[in-house]
């Protein structure tokens, strides 16, 4: 199907030529709070700015942190309304106007889904609703196949269920889990492009490596991880491995030497305690 001019001009602007995105997101604080490493969003991105295709936040910290002049494209975070003292994380509604999106110029808006949750109706009405404002005015809708507090299923018949859903009412691209049971089905079972979260801070850079290498190999366009780069010790040696795997097309052990040089190029520019 063709897509309208304005859809069509900011889907290219997530995604590159060559078919692949990095998308960075630092929208956490919306349940979080000022969650470790990401305390001043501006100084937490900025170094990792070349490396990101676009930056999946809310329309607070576009606002107050990002230079509208040198800004990438942004995915703007519209859904929220609970927090980790409050009720449960999928009681979710939709928190910022299309007009305010439209005021900010973003390249997409982003919801997250509760499939199999007590919100999951809820969460997918206002998906629907989401989406028509958005093809109303040529901006694509990224669903976030998020898990609430009861269910933490990241099985791949769960999350192709998940990702069909929502391409099925209208997504444009699909951000979901990786899994080990096979990730390529939950990839060929969504229509839509498909770009893989990172979840809670892996126990080592080689495992996020690992797996998204893996969910590249098998389909997915792409990753949104935040907390697996900026809460790394060496965020930006992680960011620019990443970016071997997703736009140079290169191995798991290519990115981890990658990984190495860079982290020994920062370690020369650190100061030296005395």
């Amino acid at each position: 199907m063709t897509m309208d001019w304005g859809m069509a001009n900011r889907m290219a602007q997530l995604i590159r030529p060559d078919g692949r995105c990095i998308f960075m997101p630092i929208d956490h604080g919306y349940f979080l709070g000022p969650t470790h490493n990401l305390e001043e969003p501006g100084k937490t991105i900025e170094p990792l700015f070349p490396y990101a295709d676009a930056v999946f936040a809310t329309r607070g910290v576009v606002r107050s942190c990002l230079d509208p002049a040198s800004a990438k494209p942004i995915i703007l975070r519209v859904s929220g309304g609970t927090s980790t003292v409050g009720a449960d994380l999928a009681n979710e509604g939709i928190t910022t106007a299309i007009e305010d999106a439209l005021r900010l110029n973003v390249a997409a808006l982003g919801i997250s889904l509760f499939i199999g949750t007590e919100y999951e109706r809820q969460s997918l009405l206002n998906l629907g609703k989401l989406v028509d404002a958005g093809e109303k005015y040529g901006i694509p809708v990224m669903a976030v196949t998020a898990v609430g507090k009861e269910l933490d299923k990241r099985d791949s018949r769960y999350l192709a269920l998940a990702c069909r859903i929502a391409a099925e009412l209208g997504a444009r691209v699909v951000k979901t889990y990786w899994c080990d049971d096979g990730f390529d089905k939950v990839v060929a079972g969504c229509p839509v492009p498909v770009v893989m979260a990172g979840g809670p801070q892996a126990d080592t850079e080689l495992e996020v490596l690992e797996f998204v290498h893996d969910g590249i190999q098998n389909g997915a366009i792409g990753i949104n991880l935040g907390r697996n780069v900026w809460q790394s010790e060496h965020p930006v040696p992680m960011m620019r491995a990443l970016d071997h795997i997703i736009h140079g097309n290169g191995s798991v052990q290519e990115a981890q030497e990658v990984f190495e040089t860079a982290k020994a190029g920062d370690a020369m520019l650190s100061p030296v305690s005395v």
